[in-house]
């Protein structure tokens, strides 16, 4: 993508992004550490972890003054009376701000809306100063997680032979530290098909077909499928988190807790899935396909000019991101919600003229399985693995952090 064609591509993504549902101060927030992720042009993985910053400062803090939780890992006792309100904005607030420094001014902004909706006095100035507490510690908590290890990544090759020169992306992710999950290993699947197994050919050449840039097999709605889910990371997920909030009647620290959860589970998928992608680095759609007479597998044939219909993402393939995010999300809002939910709307800036409708958060995860193989970048059983993955990380965060107290 060019750089022009990529600074409008970010500006539509920030107009649209901007047309949102807003129940709280917790959502308003959402909707800034979301936009300012876009804004950086941070990496999905990079992105969620920011947002899980974000969400669970501002749980902590509400959750000291009502305390009808068990706390993430900060521990303070304010004043009685203290501003919810406040204390969410001034953790949120020192949050960004640390995060995205190039941002403030833009922050200061909905900062000073949400002060001045509180008057002057004991509870606001204790707000503000819990908030921004909790936000220090637990910046200073996430500050030696990993985040900021180099890209060590060695290509596979011989001695004096050419490769592509392009670094994979994310190949020391899965060792940062997570939010919820013990290790980044801990729901680590079990290694890919096999080469010469039936579905390994079943897969191949679904994606063959499904996921060809020209000639392919998908319907037009399938296409447009395959384009509204072009888009990647919590620009196209928060969406469903946020217009559910909105048909329930949460308030403030419910609602915290929700996008906590939410966060810490999107951001924990992350991390389980590079640590599975590199720790069996299996090929992707475009190579097998073009190397389809060296698998040992009669019923794959080679195509020599085979190209996926989106750019293949630079990562190993197996599991698929966008299957183990779309599952950890929706695990975490089924507790909530449960599966069959108010009809819930996708759309995305790289195809603004489609909307896919959901009345299940099943239906949700499913969709993302069917859209990575109609974009030619993955398998439908990684899909399906991916998801599996990403339902027990959502499961495990809910039922392990956060806890209700009574």
């Amino acid at each position: 993508m060019g750089s022009v064609t990529r600074m409008s591509f970010i500006a539509s993504l920030l107009i649209w992004w901007s047309i949102t549902v807003h129940a709280d101060v917790i959502t308003d927030w959402n909707d800034k550490v979301v936009a300012a992720g876009v804004q950086a042009r941070q990496a999905p993985f990079v992105h969620a972890r920011s947002i899980a910053i974000v969400h669970v400062a501002m749980f902590e803090a509400v959750n000291a003054i009502d305390r009808r939780y068990t706390p993430y890992r900060v521990q303070v006792f304010p004043a009685a009376g203290t501003s919810r309100e406040v204390a969410a904005a001034a953790a949120a607030h020192v949050a960004l701000v640390s995060l995205y420094p190039d941002q403030a001014k833009d922050f200061e902004s909905l900062y000073r809306t949400a002060l001045a909706a509180v008057p002057d006095g004991a509870p606001k100035s204790n707000g503000i100063q819990l908030g921004e507490q909790v936000a220090t510690e637990l910046l200073a908590l996430r500050a030696k997680d990993g985040a900021d290890a180099p890209n060590t990544y060695r290509p596979f090759t011989t001695a004096g032979t050419y490769v592509p020169t392009a670094l994979p992306v994310a190949s020391s992710w899965g060792q940062v530290t997570p939010f919820a999950l013990k290790e980044g290993s801990q729901f680590r699947p079990t290694a890919p098909v096999s080469l010469q197994s039936e579905q390994w050919a079943k897969d191949y050449n679904e994606v063959k077909k499904m996921g060809a840039k020209t000639g392919a097999g998908r319907t037009a709605e399938q296409t447009d499928i395959a384009r509204v889910w072009e888009l990647s990371g919590p620009a196209l997920h928060n969406p469903i988190a946020r217009q559910l909030a909105a048909t329930k009647p949460l308030d403030i620290l419910d609602n915290a807790r929700l996008f906590a959860l939410y966060a810490m589970a999107m951001a924990d998928s992350n991390i389980a899935v590079f640590d599975a992608k590199y720790t069996y680095n299996f090929w992707r759609p475009v190579t097998a396909i073009r190397n389809g007479d060296i698998d040992g597998n009669n019923a794959t044939e080679r195509d020599p000019v085979w190209e996926p219909f989106i750019a293949t993402p630079m990562h190993p393939e197996y599991p698929c991101a966008h299957c183990i995010s779309s599952a950890a999300g929706a695990a975490v809002l089924e507790a909530f919600f449960g599966d069959a939910v108010p009809p819930l709307s996708l759309t995305s800036p790289t195809v603004p003229s489609v909307t896919r409708k959901f009345s299940k958060l099943s239906d949700y995860v499913k969709e993302s399985i069917d859209s990575r193989v109609y974009d030619g970048v993955h398998y439908r059983t990684s899909g399906e693995v991916g998801a599996e993955m990403g339902r027990k990380i959502g499961e495990y965060t809910v039922q392990n952090h956060l806890k209700p107290l009574r």
